[in-house]
């Protein structure tokens, strides 16, 4: 189990989990009409994914660089979902 943790590949697998969520949840939402609509799932998903990708780059010992990219990504996509979701009245 170690070894699942420290390959990385446990962050493998959460990243394929947030993939076939945000697809459910847009097929969900492209067929019956319910449930968040896709432009608002890709900036917290999106948040998420670099998130993941940066933990994945420190597990595995990856240079610092990738982490702090990763890091920076998360932080932009996380500061424009805030950005869309603050200009919306609701």
């Amino acid at each position: 189990m170690a070894e699942f943790f420290a390959s990385g590949r446990v962050i493998d697998l959460i990243l394929v989990l947030l993939l076939i969520e945000g697809a459910a949840l847009a097929i969900l939402h492209h067929r019956t009409g319910r449930g968040i609509a896709p432009a608002d799932l890709a900036g917290f998903l999106l948040s998420g994914f670099f998130l993941m990708l940066a933990v994945r780059a420190a597990l595995v010992g990856a240079w610092w660089g990738w982490v702090s990219l990763c890091l920076t990504a998360a932080l932009l996509t996380h500061l424009a979902d805030l950005r869309h979701r603050w200009k919306r009245p609701d």
